[in-house]
């Protein structure tokens, strides 16, 4: 589902399938939690195209604030785009707003 030719996708998860896709991954996933009316997020979802390409080892998700609310304010969203990078189940890291692609390198380069 992940890996299709050496080709890496974004997949859009929702409440039903988050637990499963980030918080029982056996790598990093990073949960861009966007709507589709946000600019900044419209803008930010190249670049996470880019790095789910160019990156091995970590796994890049979306999740739709407007279709679950619920996910969004257990992980305290409030404002977006926020990224959170979650480790073996745990939130580790977190942006918020129009990032670069070099910040998210970093915040990528986990162990």
């Amino acid at each position: 589902m992940w890996f299709a030719s050496g080709n890496k996708s974004i997949e859009h998860v929702n409440a039903a399938t988050f637990r499963t896709a980030v918080l029982e991954s056996d790598v990093p996933v990073l949960v861009d939690f966007y709507a589709d009316w946000c600019g900044p997020c419209r803008a930010l979802a190249p670049v996470l195209e880019q790095l789910a390409q160019e990156i091995d080892g970590v796994r890049i998700v979306k999740v739709n604030v407007d279709q679950a609310p619920t996910l969004a304010a257990q992980y305290r969203v409030s404002a977006i785009p926020t990224m959170i990078l979650f480790d073996r189940g745990k939130p580790v890291q977190r942006v918020t707003g129009l990032a670069s692609k070099d910040e998210l390198k970093r915040l990528l380069a986990v162990d």
